[in-house]
């Protein structure tokens, strides 16, 4: 499975992110990148977000003004098939290897975007794991930094391995 990076987003914290012409990505994520709430975001296992464009494309195509960034991603993605995105794939990113750990689980902040967009990208199938709901990684995948790296939009992002 083989990809690519549209776009690297960083804020101070809250919504939207914004692009930036490159990323150094460290253990503790994107410089210059942030997080209103680290009680809930952030850490080591939710180091990175990543969404595909084409999942942003669903939801605009819904009526949803969304965009690369609005949803809080660090990683806008191009050519990746959420539906076969899992806990414990490794990605080589630019310089960076990152492991996918957990679908993202959305907050109300996203409203911003509508008051049903969290119902629309996350639903009690993929709050219980499973792959094969309509919704799956809808809302983004969280991944941990494995090997830190300079990242650029364009990048080639492939997947390593299925299972750390």
């Amino acid at each position: 499975m083989t990809g690519r990076v549209v776009q690297i987003n960083i804020s101070r914290g809250g919504l939207p992110k914004r692009a930036v012409s490159e990323g150094v990505l460290t253990s503790s994520g994107f410089e210059g990148d942030s997080w209103a709430h680290p009680q809930i975001h952030g850490g080591p296992n939710q180091t990175v977000l990543m969404i595909a464009s084409e999942a942003i494309d669903e939801l605009r195509a819904k009526g949803y003004p969304v965009y690369a960034g609005a949803l809080g991603e660090n990683l806008t993605t191009e050519g990746l098939d959420r539906a076969r995105w899992r806990a414990g794939q490794r990605y080589s990113v630019g310089e960076a290897v990152i492991e996918l750990t957990k679908v993202r689980a959305p907050c109300s902040q996203l409203n911003i975007y509508g008051p049903s967009i969290v119902n629309e990208i996350y639903d009690s199938q993929t709050k219980a794991g499973n792959p094969t709901t309509p919704r799956w990684a809808l809302s983004g995948f969280y991944a941990r930094v494995v090997r830190p790296g300079l990242i650029f939009p364009g990048n080639v992002i492939s997947l390593l391995s299925e299972l750390a």
